[in-house]
């Protein structure tokens, strides 16, 4: 994920959540460290572990603890292993996909539609996504809001935080070792409220849908309608 297809670098300020503890700095080092180790293990990451864990460590609690568990469990693990391990958690298995739409559309014919969301995202942030990767893909989500537009990016994650608990939960289930990134990222975010418990229990009792009818395809699609990218601001409740 090295190459993400992001140009133009942007630098926009903004306010840390005021649910998080962490700093504006220490956010974007755990979004562009949980970027990395979430994609798959290439011999160029592999070869960034020394840096990502003297980076991990300029993180205070919890959060930097976690990322540093993680790097050290990649560092010992021989490569070949990494990379099917990787597959086996992220690519065969429904409720550890690392795309955000996926939980709430399956592969339907309404999952497009979501991910023109994603896409507005970064096109108002001043960048144009490659080809090579869908938009809601976690690793990208977090390579934007770590190196480009962290509002966006961090507003992509809110808007979608019951999922990243899901995901968070999977992991946990299984007891992978990626799962520390998880409680990492989580760090960074708003805490669960009623509606995102409620939508949590819903994804991780049914999965994600294998067809799905009646979406208003209008309120999702940003040429048609402007306000798909309004979300709520920095340390604001959806």
């Amino acid at each position: 994920m090295v190459a993400l297809g992001l140009r133009r670098k942007v630098s926009n300020r903004f306010r840390p959540g005021a649910e998080t503890s962490l700093s504006e700095r220490d956010q974007r080092v755990v979004w562009r460290i949980a970027a990395l180790l979430l994609d798959y293990p290439t011999e160029q990451t592999l070869g960034m572990l020394d840096d990502l864990r003297a980076a991990a460590e300029t993180v205070p609690g919890p959060a930097g603890t976690n990322l540093v568990s993680c790097v050290d469990f990649m560092q010992r693990t021989p490569r070949i292993e990494l990379s099917s391990l990787y597959v086996e958690t992220f690519d065969l298995r429904r409720r550890s996909s690392l795309h955000l739409s996926y939980y709430a559309y399956g592969d339907t014919r309404n999952r497009g539609m979501a991910l023109l969301r994603f896409k507005n995202a970064y096109r108002n942030g001043g960048v144009t996504l490659g080809d090579h990767e869908l938009p809601d893909y976690l690793p990208v989500v977090l390579e934007f809001a770590a190196t480009t537009d962290a509002a966006r990016g961090w507003r992509l994650l809110v808007e979608h935080r019951a999922v990243v608990e899901v995901l968070r939960l999977s992991l946990r289930d299984a007891d992978s070792p990626f799962a520390p990134v998880l409680d990492a990222l989580c760090a960074t975010l708003p805490e669960l409220d009623t509606d995102d418990r409620q939508k949590v229990a819903k994804m991780a009792a049914e999965g994600p849908p294998e067809e799905a009818v009646g979406l208003d395809t209008y309120a999702l699609d940003p040429a048609l309608n402007p306000q798909v990218d309004q979300y709520p601001q920095m340390g604001e409740r959806r």
